[in-house]
C-alpha cells in the first residue's frame, strides 16, 4: 500500500493513487510511505525520486554503514520498532529515505507511530513544513512509545519482586517468567540504543534544518535517560533472580539437612540390628526378651543421637 502527502492549495492532501506520482511536481510531495509496498509501486518511487529503495535483507544490517548514509542528495537510514504482542516483543525493520526534500518510509506492519503523524499532518500541515520534520516527529513519538513500554516492564518486575518478598510458591515457572522479562528488558535496550546510533548520525549531518537539530538535541538526552533506565532494570531483575535462586537452594538445603539427619538418627539402631543379623553366636539372643531388648536399645540409641543433636544445635 503507498499513501502520498503532499501540498495542494495550502494544505496537505493524502492520495494513495500510485498515478499521481506522474503528475505531482516533486517539490509538492513532503512524504511518501510504503508499507509492505508491491513491485510496482517500488519502481514508480525509485522512478519518482531517482534513487533506490533498499530491500528487507539490507535494512536488517547491523553495520554501521547499512544503519545509516548519505549522499550528496539522499539521505538512508534504517532502524527497529519494537511492537509487543501478548507473549513477547518483536523488532520490526523500518527503513527511510530522504531525498529531494521528500521522506519515503518503508515497513511492513502497521506502526501506530506512522498513524499518530499521520493524523497531524493531516489535520495542520503547518506543524510539519518539510519532510525533515516529519522523520524527526516520528522518531519522537517511538521513542515516547519506547518509554511507555519501558515503564511497563519496570511495573512488571516490581510486580515479581513483591511477589518474591511475599513468600509466594516460587518454582521454575517464576524463574521462566523472570528469564522472559530479561530477554524483553535487552530487546528493548538493543531497540533505544538503535535510535541513539540513528539520531546521532543525523546530528552530524549538515542537511537537516537547525530547528530540528535543536529537537534532536533534546532527543538525545531522552534516549539516554532511557538506556540508564533499561540498565537498571536489568540489574533488578538479575538481584531478583539470585535471590530466587538463592531461596530455591535454601529449600533444597532443608530437605538434604532432613535426609541427612534421618539417616545419621537412624544409624546407631541400623548398627545394632547389622550386628545381630551376623551368622554367631552373640549375647541376648537365647531368651524370650531378646528381641524387646534390642528393640529397647535402639530406642534408647535413637533417643541419645536426638539429644545430641538438639545440644548441638543441629535440630
Amino acid at each position: 500500500m503507498i499513501d502520498i502527502f503532499f501540498k495542494l492549495n495550502g494544505q496537505t492532501v493524502l492520495s494513495q493513487n500510485l498515478r499521481l506520482l506522474n503528475e505531482v511536481e516533486r517539490e509538492n510531495v513532503l512524504w511518501i510511505d510504503l508499507s509492505s509496498p508491491t513491485g510496482e509501486e517500488k519502481r514508480a518511487v525509485e522512478k519518482f525520486l531517482d534513487t533506490t529503495i533498499q530491500s528487507r535483507a539490507q535494512a536488517e544490517e547491523i553495520e554501521s554503514s547499512s544503519r545509516y548514509s548519505e549522499t550528496e542528495t539522499t539521505i538512508f537510514a534504517n532502524t527497529n520498532f519494537m511492537i509487543p504482542s501478548p507473549e513477547n516483543y518483536n523488532m520490526e525493520a523500518v527503513s527511510f529515505i530522504l531525498s529531494h526534500s521528500v521522506l519515503v518510509s518503508i515497513r511492513t506492519v502497521p506502526l501506530r507511530s506512522f498513524t499518530d503523524i499521520q493524523r497531524r499532518l493531516l489535520a495542520n500541515y503547518k506543524i510539519y513544513p518539510t519532510s525533515f520534520h516529519i522523520l524527526v516527529s516520528i522518531l519522537e513519538n517511538r521513542i515516547d512509545m519506547d518509554a511507555d513500554m519501558i515503564e511497563l516492564m519496570a511495573k512488571e518486575i516490581a510486580q515479581y519482586s513483591k511477589r518474591e518478598s511475599l513468600g509466594e510458591n516460587i518454582g521454575e515457572a517464576f524463574l521462566l517468567d523472570i528469564n522472559q522479562l530479561q530477554e524483553n528488558v535487552m530487546l528493548d535496550r538493543e531497540n533505544v540504543v538503535d535510535k541513539q546510533r540513528m539520531i546521532s548520525s543525523i546530528l552530524k549531518s549538515d542537511k537537516f534544518p537547525q530547528d530540528v537539530h535543536n529537537k534532536l538535541n533534546v532527543l538525545i538526552k531522552d534516549v539516554s535517560s532511557l538506556i540508564n533506565h533499561t540498565n537498571f532494570d536489568f540489574e533488578r531483575l538479575e538481584y531478583l533472580q539470585n535471590t530466587v535462586l538463592g531461596l530455591i537452594n535454601l529449600d533444597q538445603n532443608k530437605i538434604m539437612k532432613i535426609f541427612t539427619f534421618v539417616s545419621l538418627l537412624l544409624m546407631p539402631p541400623t548398627l545394632i540390628a547389622s550386628i545381630y543379623g551376623m551368622n554367631i553366636r552373640l549375647p541376648q539372643t537365647n531368651t524370650i526378651w531378646d528381641f524387646a531388648i534390642l528393640g529397647a536399645v535402639m530406642l534408647i540409641s535413637v533417643i541419645i543421637a536426638l539429644i545430641v543433636f538438639k545440644k548441638r544445635k543441629m535440630l
